[in-house]
């Protein structure tokens, strides 16, 4: 029967796919990518302290593959509630922290068990903040946010969407002749196109994405900024996501993906680069100006995230509260943070950090010699 995007496509085809995925092309564009993955897990480990890795990078991944969904907050708002006070967020702040979360206790998981059903299902629970299971009800249909128009139907009955997730687990972990990357491009779609959950599905598909790269050692924290590429190109990810579904164009998706991993490995490992760079500039210019006040592990912790309070100071063990305060006000009188109050407490912003973080490039300026 032909395929017909307003019915209930019960035939998607299981994998593996019946289509050449591993072409010449795709082939060389899997040698690049792997090889950019590499010096990101690389750069990844010269990082002294992996923290700064952790609680920044998923937080940037969280906003957009959120954004992706329509869910829309500020760089400003996440870090500002990533570093405590989370339940005075707006929801949609609330969301994508959740996301992160998500993806953290991903990571926990598949230390245990390999990516499987239970996986998505605890991945969207902790996304959605609710207890979600696989789709039971019919009539779920995507279609054109302005038109309306229904451009895919998903399979409906929770026997015929099991029995897809059950290849798909299958394929995930089975096939281990089949790269990674590409195995994670097919993983991607197929997820999507099952559908398993009557919300979060891309985002769900998006953590485990950066999950399987951990599965399969190619990174070693989740910290592939990959949601940045498929926004910057979110008319092609979904117009190559529906080619593979209705002309069964894999070729063309599964290149879209590894250019996705080769351009965001790139670019995280640049960002980290010069994050590092940055901190250790900042820990000279301390050392000089304040040297009273310095300590690798003062500088180490601002940079954790761009935000930071009196209470992480102390539970570094750094300092107690009086003296951790002193701390941070003489980062402020040398511009090295801002303060600004956070109701009854006080926030500690790094701007070059922040500034760093959340522009396209990978560059900062210098302090000043006032």
């Amino acid at each position: 029967m032909p395929y017909n995007r307003s019915e209930p496509y019960n035939d998607l085809p299981l994998l593996p796919p019946n289509a050449d995925i591993e072409s010449k092309e795709i082939l060389k564009k899997c040698i690049t990518a792997r090889s950019r993955i590499a010096a990101l897990k690389q750069a990844g480990e010269l990082i002294p302290n992996p923290a700064v890795l952790i609680n920044t990078i998923p937080l940037l991944e969280a906003k957009v593959s959120s954004e992706i969904e329509n869910i829309v907050t500020t760089t400003d708002k996440l870090f500002q509630f990533a570093s405590g006070n989370e339940e005075k967020a707006d929801h949609a702040t609330k969301e994508t922290l959740r996301y992160r979360q998500a993806l953290y206790q991903g990571y926990l998981a598949i230390r245990e068990r390999p990516i499987c059903t239970t996986t998505a299902v605890d991945v969207c629970r902790t996304i959605r903040d609710v207890e979600v299971d696989i789709r039971k009800v019919p009539g779920t249909a995507l279609a054109n946010d302005r038109t309306g128009e229904v451009i895919y139907t998903p399979p409906t009955g929770e026997g015929v969407i099991r029995d897809k997730l059950a290849n798909w687990e299958k394929f995930v972990n089975e096939n281990q002749d089949i790269d990674p990357l590409i195995r994670m491009a097919i993983m991607h779609y197929q997820f999507e196109a099952i559908h398993p959950f009557s919300d979060g599905n891309g985002r769900t598909g998006r953590i485990l994405n950066l999950l399987l790269l951990i599965q399969e050692e190619l990174l070693d924290i989740p910290v592939l900024y990959l949601s940045r590429y498929f926004i910057n190109n979110k008319n092609q990810y979904y117009a190559l996501l529906r080619e593979v579904t209705e002309n069964e164009n894999w070729q063309s998706w599964i290149l879209y993906v590894l250019d996705a991993v080769a351009e965001t490995a790139q670019w995280t490992t640049d960002k980290i680069k010069t994050a590092q760079e940055l901190l250790l500039y900042t820990c000279e210019y301390i050392n000089q100006k304040s040297p009273k006040v310095y300590s690798r592990e003062l500088v180490e912790t601002i940079f954790e995230q761009p935000y930071c309070r009196i209470q992480n100071i102390v539970d570094k063990g750094i300092a107690k509260r009086q003296t951790a305060s002193t701390y941070l006000k003489k980062l402020v009188d040398i511009n090295v943070l801002k303060e600004m109050n956070a109701g009854r407490e006080k926030l500690y912003i790094n701007p070059k950090f922040f500034i760093l973080l959340t522009q396209d490039e990978n560059s900062y300026e210098p302090f000043s010699l006032k």
